[in-house]
Order: structure tokens, then sequence, then C-alpha cells
């Protein structure tokens, strides 16, 4: 049986500088999908989308990121999961600025059906010099959807740092969610990425970027073949799409385009890598693929190694 999952990344522009009124905005969308595309099960939202701006500040207000952020939960998560319970679908409301104490942090969460937040991801790799405002995280995230898969989590920059996704992949993630937001020239380098980061990882990779003063749109949909399912132009659109995480499996199995065994042999390859150390993160994750070898029959199950 296939795992059918149904997504939909929102491209769309904020209400500058306004995080209640684009709250508001966020929530308008969520239930006219919900309400003409009922097999959507997850939403998706851009980098920074909930304080309503972006890495940027104001000269007339240096500080008002830090004035505008707040704590996790705090009132506009309370917002956001009211609307996740309101909608049923699960809601990964792109990024917003979290405070904890003194520190300020890029921090994505993911909110059930049920309105409770389940993961929270806090950027590794701000953007630096631009956002040296903000405190790296330091730890990768990935969360089940039960009966579905794992989901990886990572925000902009860290894409492109290979690390980051292939962490993410080691940890058994089959679907990696990057909301950005970036309206400079190397969008179209960053495209090139979602798919090399999709290939290299044999996961699918959905890259949602904003849109307006602050965003360049062209958000995307990558397969785990490294195939482009969906790329959006610069306007105001959502890109609904139905995946399958069972795609993720094969290819991992059978290898991208049924050629190339990546992972298994990357399992296999009895070479040490730094980033794993000596005891890797989640060994079992590649694991549960079958051996290394010649596939006659894909009708047969492979045996696990």
């Amino acid at each position: 049986m296939s795992r059918n999952f149904g997504i939909a990344g929102i491209q769309m522009s904020v209400i500058p500088w306004e995080a209640t009124a684009t709250v508001d905005k966020m929530a308008d969308v969520a239930l006219n999908i919900r309400k003409n595309f009922p097999w959507v099960q997850l939403l998706m939202f851009h980098e920074l989308v909930v304080p309503g701006l972006v890495q940027f500040v104001t000269p007339e207000n240096k500080d008002w990121w830090k004035k505008n952020a707040e704590s996790i939960p705090g009132p506009l998560t309370d917002r956001l999961c009211a609307l996740a319970r309101k909608t049923g679908q699960w809601i990964v409301p792109g990024s917003m600025f979290e405070l904890d104490g003194d520190l300020l942090y890029n921090t994505a969460i993911v909110i059930s059906p049920q309105g409770e937040i389940v993961a929270k991801y806090r950027k590794m790799f701000p953007w630096l010099p631009y956002e040296a405002g903000t405190t790296p995280g330091n730890q990768f995230c990935v969360f089940d959807i039960p009966e579905v898969g794992r989901f990886g989590l990572c925000i902009c920059y860290d894409m492109w740092f290979p690390e980051t996704s292939r962490t993410l992949a080691w940890m058994g993630a089959e679907v990696i969610l990057q909301p950005t937001l970036t309206p400079t020239s190397d969008r179209e380098l960053e495209l090139v990425m979602c798919r090399a980061n999709a290939l290299f990882n044999q996961a699918y990779f959905v890259s949602v970027n904003g849109i307006g003063t602050w965003g360049g749109g062209r958000s995307t949909i990558i397969d785990p073949d490294g195939r482009i399912l969906q790329e959006a132009g610069t306007n105001q659109t959502f890109m609904t799409e139905m995946i399958d995480l069972d795609h993720t499996s094969r290819t991992r199995e059978y290898g991208t385009l049924g050629l190339a065994q990546t992972l298994k042999q990357l399992r296999d390859s009895g070479h040490k890598f730094p980033i794993y150390g000596d005891n890797p993160i989640q060994p079992g994750a590649f694991d549960k693929l079958g051996e290394l070898s010649f596939h006659r029959d894909i009708n047969r199950t492979p045996q696990a190694k």
C-alpha cells in the first residue's frame, strides 16, 4: 500500500511588519485550502513568515525583530496551534524569531492536527554576516507523521551545507522541508541545490520561498529521483502535491532511476566520515535497506541487510 501524503507549499507575501495580520492571512489561506482541497494534510509556509519580515531590519528601528520575537510556545504559536486544530491539518508555519532568555533564534515548528507543537528546529546556519543577530541552533530535527513516515526540517541557508540534509537522511528523513526567504539573484543556484539535496539523499525536497519585497518566489518540490514535480513562478500561489513516501523507499532500494544505490553503498563502503563518527546517527536508518546487489525482480521485497 502506498504511503500517499498531500502537501501544500504556500508561496505568499506577508503583511509587512505586522505579525498578527500575517497570521490572519495565513489562516484565510489555510481555511480556503482545507475547503477546496480536503486531501491536503500538511501546509508549509516560508521562512520568517510569522513576524511579517525578513533577515533585514528597518533603519527607523533596528531592534524591531527583537521587540517582536517571543518565546515558544507563546501568543503567536498559540494562534497557529488553534488554526491547526480548526483545519485538522499538520502545519509548518515557516519560521519565526524565538526569544529564549537573552538569545534570539530563527526557529521553525511543526504543529500536529491536534494543535500540539511536536517538533522545534533552530536554524543551524544563519546567513552571516546578515543574520548576525541570531544564535545558531545546535540540533538536527526529524519528526514522524504516524502511518506515513519521517520528515526532516532545515531553514534557508542550511541547504548550502550538504552535511545538514545528509544528516537528516541519516536520521531517517524521507522528506526534507526547507522554508526559505530570499530575494537575491542566487535563487537560480538554490534551485540546483534543491535538486542536488534530493538526489544525494534520495528523498523528497520541498523548498518554499516568499514573494514581495523580500522574496523572489520560485518555490519547488523535487522527488527522490531528482525530478522537478513543481516550480512556482514569482506570484502568490500555492503548490499542491500528493507525494508517496514509498517512492523514497523504492529509490533508496533500487537506485536513482533504477541505477545508483548510493545510500546502500555509503552504508557498506567501510569508509569513516567525521560527520558520522564511529557511531553513526540512527544507524538503523539505512540498515532497513536491502543488500547492495543486482535487482532482478522489482516486485519482490528485498531482504534488509
